[in-house]
């Protein structure tokens, strides 16, 4: 588990990430009560969710430029802006001038950019880890956003509660500079430029429009990736708005409790991913990518499916520690899948599609948020986890060629 540390880059963007990490949790749960207790509607705070995944449109252009000009330049630059936005928001809270319009604002603004840096983190691990440390290393580097959902959650719902929502954004600004600061030293490989033939023999660069073609035609002709990018886009849309935007509907509507009740449900969620993300890197050696990713996808469903009819928040929290666990078994696989059969020249393009995946959990969170009011929260979240189950299942049916067989190379060691 603590081999990817021998490995000087690996040092310096695990706590870049975390500290990252920390800010993204923070931030979500801050404004999200925010926008529930100011407006007093889950449709809009399912809208506001959502706009923070606006960016998922675009992932693969992110992804085109990381394989263009480096994964950590681009890493860096996001980071900037992170840090700009939660220094604009925490001005407007300390001038008392803040209101739901601007935080829609600053999170559209934010959402152009921040679903992206899971895909750059991820291909920047495997640019600069061996491949064969590699499931070790993911597992290792998805603790920073498992740990900050724990941490994170419970420190911002506490700072913002004991202190208010301007100190709590000093601390943000303050996480998202320091993740810049530590991703400057992380060592990222040179990219060099390749070039294609030209009209009469010259030669030139293929253009940006090319690139983007390439990635998405390698996952669409490869039908393993093909395969996961369709499992990734069903538990965005329906698994992971059960487990994320939702939850302050949840705490304050369903359980009736506070902003600090909502810190732990985040937790336990967290929790249960942190300890799949260490198993992870613990059994690195022996895992099946595809048959992992299917199998502890079903469970993922199995155990929403109970949270949704939990009476209490310790039974509901106690359900979504093992939902998460699940979550971590089957999403780290396949990102590793994914990174081994895209190689080097690949890698970004196909992280930035596989982000474009994400764009189900804002169509999620906004087809839940209209079919909580209609009717009601246990059917509404029943029928989206029925719904994703069965559709799992179908995944693994049509593609069982390429996944489930033990010499598959979706199931390479």
């Amino acid at each position: 588990m603590l081999a990817p540390f021998q490995v000087r880059s690996f040092r310096f963007q695990w706590p870049a990430d975390l500290l990252t990490s920390w800010g993204f949790e923070m931030e979500s749960l801050i404004l999200g009560w925010y926008i529930l207790v100011e407006t007093n509607s889950v449709l809009l705070l399912t809208i506001f969710a959502s706009l923070q995944y606006l960016g998922t449109l675009i992932a693969p252009v992110y992804g085109m430029a990381g394989d263009r000009l480096g994964h950590r330049n681009v890493l860096c630059a996001m980071r900037v802006v992170y840090a700009g936005l939660a220094t604009t928001l925490m001005t407007l809270a300390f001038t008392s001038v803040l209101t739901p319009a601007y935080v829609f604002a600053i999170a559209s603004l934010s959402g152009l950019v921040r679903p992206s840096d899971l895909a750059m983190r991820n291909a920047l691990v495997a640019e600069t880890i061996p491949s064969d440390r590699l499931m070790s290393a993911m597992g290792v580097a998805r603790t920073t956003a498992d740990s900050a959902r724990i941490a994170g959650s419970i420190a911002g719902a506490g700072l913002f509660a004991a202190l208010g929502m301007g100190p709590a954004y000093v601390v943000i600004a303050c996480f998202y500079t320091g993740g810049f600061l530590l991703t400057l030293g992380v060592a990222g490989r040179r990219t060099k430029p390749y070039f294609a033939p030209g009209p009469s023999g010259a030669v030139r660069r293929p253009s940006m429009l090319r690139d983007l073609r390439e990635g998405l035609a390698y996952v669409w002709d490869s039908p393993a990736s093909l395969a996961a990018m369709w499992l990734a886009f069903l538990v965005n849309f329906t698994a992971f708005p059960l487990s994320n935007g939702l939850l302050p509907y949840v705490a304050r509507e369903i359980y009736r409790i506070d902003q600090t009740g909502l810190g732990y449900l985040v937790a336990s969620f967290a929790c249960g991913g942190l300890t799949g993300s260490i198993v992870v890197s613990l059994i690195a050696r022996s895992i099946r990518p595809a048959r992992m990713m299917l199998v502890f996808a079903v469970v993922w469903y199995c155990f929403l499916l109970v949270f949704v009819h939990m009476p209490t928040p310790t039974s509901g929290g106690a359900m979504l520690a093992l939902a998460g666990f699940a979550q971590s078994l089957s999403m780290i696989p396949m990102a590793v899948m994914l990174l081994h059969s895209a190689g080097a020249q690949f890698r970004g393009r196909v992280m930035g599609v596989r982000m474009l995946a994400v764009y189900g959990l804002p169509l999620g969170l906004l087809a839940a948020g209209s079919l909580i009011e209609r009717m009601g929260w246990p059917a509404a979240a029943t029928l989206f986890c029925v719904v994703g189950l069965g559709l799992t299942l179908a995944i693994g049916v049509r593609w069982r060629a390429d996944l489930w067989p033990v010499r598959a190379a979706a199931n390479a060691r």
